[in-house]
């Protein structure tokens, strides 16, 4: 531990604990820890000593600032796994409840705003990432997370893997979405920034470390993304 490193309290080690026996994901054990510090913050004292009257104020104070809806309901579901899980004391949130979410229709761009959108990014690679995010329905976490070998031209399908929810799924890969793919392909791979096995959209890194260390590369790219 470093002189500027804090000690984690036991209470937040044990919700630590809690959320990692439950497998939940990184992402959302940090917004819980969020959520927690900021009710312990309005408190001005540890959360386990919160009564059902504080956590009501609580409500009320976010309601009160203007917090959207989504955020409210998501400082609700962290405050409810610390009572619930960690603290064991359920009935303080019995009386807190999510609020309606209103439903909007998405907006859809025209071809010609989508068209303007591509045309805005500056070079090849972003281009086609934005295209395959916008064709497949993907989002920009789960773009860049990409592999060449998530592309099959047989299925006409992008392999997502651990999207929302820490699920894998496919998304429909349409013909144009496919030939933008190739052209990328054949761009990077001619400037050796795509390699065999390695990202689809590469940063400064081109190659998949999470991938077995003694399994062969091909010594040809993929046939799914080759015209």
């Amino acid at each position: 531990m470093t002189s500027t490193d804090k000690p984690v309290s036991p209470l937040r080690q044990r919700m630590i604990d809690d959320m990692r026996m439950r497998k939940l994901s990184p992402k959302t054990q940090a917004s819980y820890i969020r959520v927690v510090k900021r009710f312990a913050k309005f408190l001005g004292r540890s959360p386990d000593t919160a009564s059902t009257e504080d956590l009501r104020r609580y409500q009320l104070y976010l309601v009160d600032s203007g917090i959207s809806a989504i955020s409210l309901n998501a400082n609700l579901t962290g405050l409810k796994f610390l009572f619930d899980n960690t603290l064991d004391h359920p009935e303080l949130m019995a009386k807190m409840h999510a609020v309606h979410e209103p439903r909007k229709l998405p907006v859809v761009l025209s071809r010609e705003e989508v068209a303007r959108l591509l045309t805005a990014a500056d070079n090849l690679k972003h281009q086609t990432a934005l295209s395959v995010a916008y064709g497949a329905g993907l989002r920009a976490s789960e773009v860049v997370a990409l592999k060449v070998s998530d592309v099959d031209s047989q299925r006409m399908t992008l392999r997502v893997e651990q999207g929302k929810g820490s699920k894998d799924r496919y998304a429909m890969l349409s013909p144009v979405l496919l030939e933008r793919l190739r052209a990328w392909w054949k761009f990077a791979h001619a400037q050796g920034k795509m390699l065999p096995g390695g990202w689809l959209f590469p940063g400064l890194d081109p190659i998949d470390r999470s991938a077995p260390v003694n399994s062969p590369a091909p010594s040809m790219p993929p046939p799914r993304l080759r015209g």
